[in-house]
């Protein structure tokens, strides 16, 4: 990979505007309309922040909050794309899980995110959106109760539930929002979405990893 590659992919500055991304349409709102800024990668951001070993108070309380301005906005940002309330709502959001990350740091969702947009030319937000449940997954036998406090934040029922019951609600949760705005299932169908064949990923993959494909 070039090494100019973060100067050129990272944006050092980011302009939030609500009225600049009213009307984009879709799957756009969800995963690049607004602000320039992929809504699915800040809500994944957001949920990643409160898992790292660098997460403090401060880095909690941006990134509850963030959560929560996502699930009460992304659905209504993708569905009508003239809601400026619910535009607004995910541009706080995308600051706000921005302040959440830059600081607690990130996790394997974004990791393996910026592997796949790079190699396959995939959206780094749908990217994160697919992986985000795996990675949860993995990491609740570490931060159940997180967990239980993220799925409050998305509107999950909670309150009595046993810690694990609880985690795994927001799980579900995630996976629902997902479904809801447009996120393919899975990498093959985010693939089969962008018109990349499994051999076309299978064949790239050996090419940049420098070794030799046999027909």
């Amino acid at each position: 990979m070039n090494n100019n590659y973060e100067s050129h992919a990272i944006s050092r500055r980011s302009f939030l505007k609500a009225s600049g991304v009213v009307g984009a349409a879709g799957i756009l709102a969800a995963c690049g309309g607004n602000s320039g800024s992929s809504s699915t990668a800040a809500s994944s951001g957001a949920t990643s922040a409160p898992n790292t070993t660098g997460a403090t108070p401060l880095t909690d309380a941006c990134a509850e909050k963030a959560i929560k301005l996502v699930s009460e906005n992304l659905r209504r940002a993708v569905a009508n794309g003239s809601d400026i309330h619910a535009r607004e709502g995910m541009c706080y959001a995308q600051y706000l899980a921005g302040m959440a990350f830059n600081n607690a740091s990130l996790g394997h969702v974004h990791a393996m995110a910026h592997q796949l947009g790079g190699f396959y030319d995939l959206p780094h937000g749908e990217c994160n959106a697919i992986l985000l449940p795996h990675v949860c997954e993995y990491n609740l036998i570490s931060s159940r109760r997180r967990f239980g406090r993220i799925a409050k934040l998305l509107g999950e029922r909670v309150d009595g539930l046993s810690p694990t019951d609880a985690s795994q609600a927001a799980i579900k949760a995630i996976r629902i929002l997902s479904k809801d705005v447009g996120i393919p299932e899975g990498l093959i169908a985010l693939g089969k979405k962008y018109g990349k064949s499994n051999a076309q990923i299978i064949l790239r993959w050996h090419i940049q990893a420098g070794n030799i494909v046999i027909p």
